[in-house]
């Protein structure tokens, strides 16, 4: 199995240690990532604010470049997962706006390219009778919570997630692992995304509430795939102790990578497996 790997801006900066994860647990599972040469930046959460043709025409470059590679994109962070989906819906949808790019980047877009968000694939039925025979440590102490937040979820006709109000994709993964998964209604509300650097005191009441939720479950940690999820609810819970943890992590820690507990160093509120 082997993907265009676009790991966005997020991933290489700010959440290495998602990055490092999710490489390590590929190779475990013998997937192949070809990093997409040259790629650049989804336009995130801002250009969609800025310019309408620019938050289309940022992902499609990239689109592009994995069309040429003749691979369909792995992208793990939420925010490049939706932006890419969402670019390759309008392209198709609109002949103009195909016509237009296709002139402005000199190359004619066909629209072939799957985009995956590594939870797609990991849930695979394959794949993740593979992470069975790789499990050399068992987590079956661990209670925790799976979070998916906006990007993974909406809308729907996007990210064609199984279910957009209780999806399971992250929990099907967990319990692999032997993780106890405790089932809650907060999974897709939102922590405050990007409005960390506007509005922090929306995002701190916000991520703040979902972690009390989750400890009101009787969790002892959260499960995310975002790295705006991940940055939010670590800093902005309020001293309330809840490691939050990338699912990629558990994979690796239970996969018994060497190493593979120095990821939570990067952490605010450090794992005690960790």
């Amino acid at each position: 199995m082997k993907f265009a790997y676009y790991p966005g801006c997020s991933v290489e900066g700010s959440s290495r240690e998602y990055d490092e994860s999710l490489r390590a647990v590929c190779e475990a599972l013998g997937i192949q990532l070809v990093e997409i040469p040259q790629w650049n930046c989804c336009g995130a959460s801002s250009a969609h604010q800025v310019d309408s043709f620019l938050k289309i025409a940022l992902p499609a470059l990239d689109l592009l470049k994995a069309e040429e590679m003749g691979l369909p994109i792995l992208a793990p962070c939420a925010a490049c997962f939706l932006n890419l989906k969402r670019a390759k819906k309008a392209l198709l949808e609109d002949e103009k706006l195909k016509t237009k790019l296709s002139s402005l980047f000199g190359k004619n877009f066909q629209g072939k390219t799957e985009v995956f968000h590594p939870l797609w694939v990991f849930s695979k039925p394959g794949l993740i009778e593979r992470s069975q025979e790789l499990i050399k440590v068992k987590l079956s102490e661990l209670k925790l919570v799976c979070y998916y937040g906006c990007y993974l979820v909406r809308p729907p006709e996007i990210t064609e997630i199984d279910d957009p109000e209780n999806p399971q994709l992250m929990e099907k993964i967990m319990k692999t692992l032997g993780i106890q998964v405790i089932d809650w209604a907060w999974k897709v509300d939102c922590c405050g995304g990007s409005h960390s650097l506007l509005n922090p005191h929306l995002v701190k009441k916000l991520s703040k509430r979902l972690v009390q939720k989750a400890k009101e479950s009787g969790a002892q940690g959260i499960v995310v795939a975002c790295p705006l999820c991940q940055a939010n609810l670590d800093l902005y819970q309020e001293n309330q102790n809840m490691p939050i943890y990338y699912f990629t992590e558990l994979m690796g820690v239970s996969f018994g990578i060497k190493d593979a507990k120095n990821w939570f160093k990067r952490h605010m509120v450090k794992p005690s497996l960790g």
